[in-house]
């Protein structure tokens, strides 16, 4: 099959498996599953037919969709290249992997079908983020992935927490949301399209720099709202509401890496607004270093993990903003990290399976022993993710610190170091608190492995937690002129030495003060509290409601009820008390009135 083919193969498959589950197989829950299950394996093949379709970029024909004048036209049509075959590999993969996982972890759900036909309209949407050759498609698909995660998130929407949770992270995307469309208008403005080789080619003749600046800055919204940046990050924490699976999917392998996919997307665009770049590397360093801290504090094995992913893309948006180097970097973190993040959330969905939905590591322990699959696939992931040497994490990890120390960028590079030695620091506790010990519950005590169909996936998963940087740089799969990192392999410097001393200090320490504790020994309410940052929005919006309902009121009583309300009674009750006058039951009377009437009307005609 020729690219385009395969292209909108791989787009519409899973579409088409969503409406068929909605339309009308929602009723045979297991034949749901399995339709599902098999559209994502043949999606997997098709990728990787896909990836290995030659080296050189393809632009595929475009449809012209929505014809808005002055040269602006929506179309749909496919960019693939070495970025587009890789990212697809990834969601293809990790889609497969989290599906066939699901077959057993919601095997007893009530809404399985529905979950399902919810993982496939993800993974529709999020592969027309990849394939997309222009900002107007990316920003259509940029809204279903949204919807996706809404209904994803929500998926026990009888719960309470589930519900605002999905309710949370859709409305906070649609802040960042609101910045990139902005930023799209500008970059049309000042390049006079949205496709993206054409804006390539014209962004060098922009002369007002300010305001690309600006426009950069706004397109880097949306990464912000969608891969949970500082400030916007508060929704992904909260989205573990939804199961396991689907954050293994959506919060740590496609959905919030679509924020840095889309800055990699765009590279030229940064590369030149000096500003906007300095701007996107301090957020992500920022980032890094807060969610880390947050980490070291949380006790729920899932939320843990989510403030380690959003560490981590905290790195991967620093990157694209380091420059030169910085955004292959970038994607070589992201393609790594979304094999170990994934793996580690499967793993937590296996402990909670096990023990009986129990999400509290220090109502665990003693589980090494209880689930030896399980546990060894989880430190693989996480030697991946506190980056042990020779793991993918370890490679991908010293390319973005090499790139901004080679770039000079001394405080973001500072804030990374600094992170690398946190990250051991509360990945090690959480395994000590959670495997190690006695069972501290009797959901801890009577837990067990899972079966094949759980633990399978777990084991693909740590295989590429190890390989993945390999494959990234010499195999096949998305090797498409990654020089700038291929050079790390067989190369210590110094980075990777200072590194190796955060990984054995971090480790250390949390040896030291978890290993045989029943309670956690470290209390800092402020990053227990995540920086009271949730509970400053919630003032923020509640004086922000209250303003809105003073306005309200007052208008509601100065102007609506007086004009709207009032105004037109008074005049109905005026008018009805004149005509009244004239109302008195005589037919002599009505006779001369109508007789007046007459006269005045000649009259007028006349005069």
């Amino acid at each position: 099959m020729d690219p385009n083919t395969l292209a909108w193969t791989v787009l519409l498959l899973p579409l088409l498996v969503a409406a068929a589950i909605l339309l009308g197989l929602k009723r045979w829950s297991e034949l749901s599953a399995l339709l599902s299950t098999g559209s994502a394996l043949l999606a997997l093949i098709f990728c990787i037919l896909l990836a290995g379709g030659g080296e050189s970029a393809v632009e595929t024909k475009s449809y012209p969709w929505i014809d808005l004048g002055r040269d602006l036209e929506i179309a749909i049509g496919f960019k693939i290249d070495g970025l587009s075959r890789g990212m697809m590999l990834i969601v293809s993969s990790i889609g497969f992997l989290v599906h066939l996982f699901s077959l057993g972890y919601m095997k007893d759900d009530k809404g399985k079908s529905r979950y399902f036909a919810g993982l496939s309209l993800f993974l529709f949407s999020m592969t027309g983020i990849v394939l997309a050759n222009n900002f107007a498609m990316m920003f259509i698909f940029w809204e279903l992935v949204g919807v996706s995660s809404y209904i994803l998130i929500g998926h026990w929407y009888e719960k309470a927490s589930a519900a605002d949770a999905a309710k949370k992270a859709f409305l906070v995307n649609r802040i960042g949301d609101f910045g990139f469309m902005a930023g799209i208008l500008l970059v049309w403005v000042l390049t006079g399209s949205i496709y993206f080789d054409e804006i390539a080619k014209a962004v060098g003749g922009v002369a007002n720099a300010q305001l690309l600046n600006i426009a950069v800055i706004c397109v880097f919204c949306g990464a912000v709202g969608k891969s949970a940046q500082v400030p916007l990050h508060v929704w992904l924490p909260d989205a573990m509401e939804g199961p396991t699976p689907v954050s293994a999917l959506i919060h740590a392998a496609t959905m919030v890496a679509a924020g840095v996919f889309m800055l990699a997307r765009v590279a030229f665009l940064v590369e030149a607004a000096e500003l906007a770049a300095h701007v996107i590397a301090w957020t992500g360093a920022i980032t890094a270093l807060l969610a880390a801290l947050m980490a070291l504090q949380q006790n729920d094995i899932k939320r843990i993990l989510a403030y380690s992913t959003l560490s981590q893309l905290g790195y991967m948006v620093m990157a694209q903003g380091i420059g030169h180097g910085g955004s292959d970097a970038g994607m070589f973190h992201l393609y790594t990290h979304a094999f170990f993040k994934a793996l580690l959330f499967l793993g937590s969905g296996a402990v909670i399976y096990a023990c009986h939905h129990e999400q509290d590591i220090w109502k665990m322990g003693g589980l090494k022993r209880k689930l030896p699959i399980t546990f060894w696939t989880f430190a693989l992931g996480t030697a991946a993710l506190i980056a042990v040497p020779f793991t993918s994490g370890f490679w991908s990890k010293e390319a973005i610190l090499e790139a901004a120390l080679h770039q000079k960028m001394t405080g973001p590079y500072v804030l990374a170091m600094i992170v690398a030695f946190l990250t051991p620091f509360y990945m090690t506790r959480l395994v000590i608190v959670a495997f190690f010990g006695k069972a501290r519950t009797k959901d801890a005590d009577h837990a067990h492995e899972v079966g094949p169909v759980m633990w399978i996936p777990l084991a693909v998963l740590a295989v590429m937690a190890v390989l993945s940087a390999y494959s990234f740089v010499s195999g096949p799969l998305l090797a498409r002129g990654h020089a700038d990192v291929g050079h790390l392999f067989g190369h210590i410097g110094p980075t990777a030495i200072l590194s190796l001393v955060g990984l054995v200090l971090g480790v250390g320490a949390a040896v030291y003060f978890y290993k045989g504790r029943d309670k956690d020994p470290i209390c800092i309410p402020l990053f227990r509290d995540k920086f009271k940052i949730d509970e400053f929005y919630l003032v923020l919006v509640r004086v922000f409601q209250d303003a809105v309902a003073r306005g309200l009121k007052f208008a509601d009583r100065f102007v609506i009820d007086p004009l709207v309300v009032r105004f037109p009674a008074m005049t109905a009750l005026a008018a009805g008390s004149v005509f009244r006058v004239f109302n008195v039951g005589n037919v002599q009377t009505y006779a001369y009135l109508f007789g007046l009437a007459a006269v005045a009307v000649v009259l007028y005609l006349v005069l």
